[in-house]
């Protein structure tokens, strides 16, 4: 096979991974004077896949040159002529998506399962990346969408595709500059920072445990306005002694992997605050164990070591969350694109909204449906790998 100067020539190199191979190839391309278009590589279990684009010179010797070089390296070698495709405009170029995977174990089946979704909408896989070690719990999909394709629809698809599984989660994200440039992350506190509701936990210390919750699955559902039944719950608090409010805050039970995010996410720089219509004392010794940076939430008023029954200040609702969130941001001198939220509940919907990326984490259908991303099946710290963190940058970061 010969080719032309004008000729764009495909180079693929496959075989078993050894040190010096790239540089025994490239080095030969070097001398021969070709131009280097493109280049891909990726190993797998030890076997190596090269992929160069280039421009070859007049001279078309290099390629027998490559060949032979090819054989004495132990590696299979291929080329083709490519087309020369027609020039693109920047501003109509195909739109890059991100959908990560994420699961206890991911197969054949669950990959299928993604794969087939993206086919059913246009898109095109460019890249699969595992980002796990020792098993594959996480991977990437790096993928094109049509001209005129809707990503909400994808979206909407792939969080179906979640739920019917339910045991693994699919994020879809724009491919940007700010994907991997997040600085700031905020949480909600009670189901989703720990595992409980403190206000439930209060209530059954006190007697009212079956009041209390009947009003916070109203409000948590959008069915009821959220300040008055924040008020009517507390309100049923008032005699409790305070000592019961304080053991309560020692002893929170931690989400999974709400101490890896927290201890990585601090160890690469990142803000982190609770922003919680949950109750200043859990609130503020969260920030104590983990080393959170902020946090805001409900005050309840104290009268001779007992609760009153009311708060004090603004009461944190879903509003209030969304502006304290901005607020953060802009005193932090960070983008609202740089900030992740979090959250489980409809008290959490603005402030996922106001973020660059939100989260619906182990949430009510409804917060699921609008927010940008889900994660149902795994702990928090899964929200490393929507950062396209690998298992072994999170080695080095813990």
């Amino acid at each position: 096979m010969t080719s032309r100067p004008s000729e764009r020539v495909l180079v693929t190199v496959t075989g078993r991974d050894a040190p010096g191979i790239v540089s025994r190839l490239t080095g030969l391309l070097a001398d021969a004077g070709a131009e280097l278009l493109d280049v891909e590589q990726v190993v797998v279990q030890g076997r190596l896949t090269l992929c160069l684009l280039v421009h070859l010179p007049e001279s078309r010797g290099v390629l027998k040159e490559l060949l032979f070089a090819a054989h004495e390296l132990g590696v299979a070698l291929d080329f083709q002529v490519m087309e020369t495709p027609a020039p693109v405009p920047a501003e109509s170029g195909p739109v890059r998506y991100v959908v990560t995977a994420v699961g206890r174990a991911l197969g054949v089946r669950e990959l299928h399962a993604v794969a087939q979704r993206l086919a059913a909408h246009g898109a095109n896989i460019e890249r699969i990346t595992r980002l796990t070690e020792t098993h594959l719990g996480s991977v990437e999909f790096h993928l094109t969408l049509p001209a005129g394709a809707v990503p909400d629809v994808l979206k909407r698809s792939l969080l179906a595709l979640s739920m019917e599984a339910g045991s693994f989660d699919v994020a879809l994200q724009r491919e940007s500059l700010y994907r991997r440039g997040k600085r700031m992350v905020v949480m909600d506190m009670d189901s989703t920072l720990i595992r409980i509701e403190v206000i439930d936990e209060l209530a059954r210390a006190h007697g009212v445990g079956e009041q209390v919750s009947r009003i916070t699955e109203r409000a948590m559902h959008g069915e009821m306005d959220y300040d008055e039944s924040l008020r009517q719950r507390v309100a049923l608090l008032a005699g409790l002694d305070v000592a019961v409010l304080r053991r309560i805050a020692d002893n929170l039970p931690l989400t999974e992997g709400a101490e890896t995010l927290i201890r990585v996410l601090k160890r690469l720089g990142y803000r982190t605050a609770v922003i919680s219509g949950g109750f200043s004392v859990a609130a503020e010794a969260l920030k104590a164990r983990l080393g959170i940076d902020s946090a805001y939430s409900n005050v309840l008023e104290e009268q001779g070591g007992k609760l009153t029954g009311r708060t004090v200040g603004p009461i944190v609702n879903a509003r209030r969350k969304a502006e304290l969130l901005e607020s953060l941001a802009k005193q932090e001198g960070i983008l609202l694109d740089q900030v992740i939220a979090v959250g489980d509940g409809a008290n959490d919907l603005l402030m996922l909204e106001k973020a660059g990326l939100g989260i619906a984490f182990r949430a009510k259908p409804k917060l699921r449906e609008a927010a940008d991303t889900s994660i149902s099946a795994g702990g928090l710290d899964a929200i490393l790998y929507l950062l396209g963190l690998t298992a072994r940058e999170l080695q080095e970061a813990g």
